[in-house]
């Protein structure tokens, strides 16, 4: 009985039975508002709903993120071409990371990483949290910052509210997170408003 049990037990903890990966459906690459408009609705919103970001618009947001568009280059200018660039998500008690070439995302952890994320109260009920990492932080500073520019972007043009946030407990996101030579560089928390 105790082998039978230590064995259900192996059976449950090993991480290849854990969580499979999400294969997001195909992003959409047309349509949306005129780029003025959403130019001129971008903001920073500090209010979200708890209401679900369905997978169609994690999608999107992924690929205005760091997608692959044509010629297989990425949705955004990288410093020196160097791709220095990874995107996670929290979504729905987990953390993930897009996998572009695939529109996947991959499991990474259960989510034991919001708490140092969400140190302000607005950010608790938002279902989306990205967090963007790199390997030299000059450069993926400079990444990160055209991939939330265009998050923010189609948040405009989709009637999301979303806000980057650089208040983290950036080493405990890291550590929680078991990231080797990557730093984290900054978040966005994106959800729908109150309606």
């Amino acid at each position: 009985m105790k082998k039978l049990l230590l064995a259900a037990f192996l059976f449950a903890a090993s991480p290849a039975f854990a969580v499979d990966d999400i294969k997001l459906p195909a992003p959409e690459t047309t349509g949306g508002k005129p780029l003025m408009e959403a130019i001129s609705q971008r903001k920073s919103t500090r209010e979200f709903s708890a209401k679900a970001v369905d997978d169609k618009d994690l999608s999107n947001i992924l690929y205005a993120a760091w997608g692959i568009s044509h010629d297989e280059k990425r949705t955004i200018p990288t410093s020196q071409n160097k791709q220095d660039l990874n995107v996670y998500v929290i979504k729905a008690g987990a953390v993930w990371k897009y996998i572009a070439p695939e529109n996947t995302l991959k499991f990474v952890a259960d989510d034991n990483v919001s708490q140092y994320v969400n140190l302000q109260d607005y950010t608790k009920e938002a279902p989306i949290t990205l967090i963007f990492t790199g390997n030299d932080v000059k450069s993926a500073s400079m990444n990160a910052a055209a991939a939330y520019q265009n998050v923010g972007l189609y948040c405009a043009s989709r009637g999301l509210n979303n806000v980057v946030r650089g208040y983290v407990d950036m080493d405990k996101v890291a550590e929680a997170m078991n990231l080797d030579k990557e730093k984290v560089i900054i978040t966005q928390v994106i959800g729908w408003p109150y309606m």
